[in-house]
């Protein structure tokens, strides 16, 4: 019986019954995100003791190593033709700087064309905005002389012909169409010989113009130094025809105040203030010395 036993106890047991390990998979270690940690996790249930798995990985490594040497030993011919193989490139490296030169050269022809072409538009743009400044200038000069002559007309400056009087009262009259109410109450003091302070006013006002204008084309400007004349003739006319309306309206300081006062102000905006003083002065002290 006890020999029975321990038969059957010694037979059933041996080390040929024991699992053996399998070598190592090589696909492991092939993966991209390989990490030792994780691949020794994965070896839990392989019955190996750890000695026994650095034995195995060092012959792994020498494995590696050794196909490795075999690789470079099998292909060194073929390493050795590659530099014989890349003989000549010298030429084609040649060839793509020249390219790349002339390339160059274009773009840079082509850059040049534009600048140039930039640089014309450029003074193109300058010389019409100077043409345009010019044009500008020409009108306010033809609208200047215009306003003089006109000027002149109205106020009967210079020699005329017969037919000159007909034209004031068409002038006159194309005046007061607009300032018929202003007037109205003038036209009693026009027809007994009073100037008419609205038309004075009217006159007044396209003289200013002119000098407005002058200060846009410059009072050294040639075309205006050739009007100072004209333009000089027309202001002491009109400080005239002040000056005669101011006696008139003092004269009838109590009937024409209201007269008066405006052509004080048409002193003030001729620039003449003095000249008005000294009127009044004199039309002050005539009934004295009479």
């Amino acid at each position: 019986m006890a020999a029975q036993f321990g038969d059957s106890d010694g037979s059933d047991i041996g080390d040929d019954s024991l699992p053996f390990p399998t070598p190592l998979d090589r696909s492991a270690f092939l993966t991209d995100d390989f990490s030792p940690v994780s691949f020794l996790s994965t070896l839990h249930n392989r019955h190996q003791t750890l000695e026994d798995l650095r034995s195995e990985l060092r012959t792994r490594s020498q494995e590696l190593s050794k196909e490795l040497l075999d690789l470079v030993n099998s292909n060194y011919q073929g390493f050795l033709n590659l530099g014989s193989s890349l003989e000549g490139g010298e030429e084609k490296i040649d060839q793509l700087k020249v390219g790349l030169l002339s390339f160059r050269k274009e773009v840079e022809g082509v850059r040049s064309v534009i600048v140039d072409k930039e640089r014309e538009v450029r003074q193109s743009i300058e010389e019409r905005r100077a043409l345009k400044d010019r044009i500008r200038l020409g009108k306010t000069m033809l609208r200047l002389d215009g306003m003089v002559e006109d000027l002149e007309m109205k106020l009967m400056m210079g020699v005329r012909d017969p037919k000159a009087g007909d034209d004031q009262d068409a002038l006159d009259s194309s005046d007061t169409e607009g300032s018929s109410d202003e007037d109205e109450d003038e036209l009693v003091g026009a027809e007994a010989g009073f100037i008419s302070t609205s038309r004075l006013t009217r006159r007044v006002q396209e003289y200013l113009c002119i000098r407005q204008l002058i200060s846009k084309v410059g009072s050294e400007h040639p075309f205006v130094v050739a009007q100072e004349h004209r333009v000089y003739q027309i202001r002491n006319t009109l400080l005239l025809d002040l000056g005669t309306a101011l006696k008139q309206v003092f004269a009838h300081r109590l009937s024409k105040e209201d007269q008066m006062i405006r052509v004080m102000q048409l002193y003030r905006e001729m620039e003449a203030p003095n000249e008005a003083v000294r009127l009044l002065r004199q039309a002050r002290a005539a009934p004295a010395n009479a």
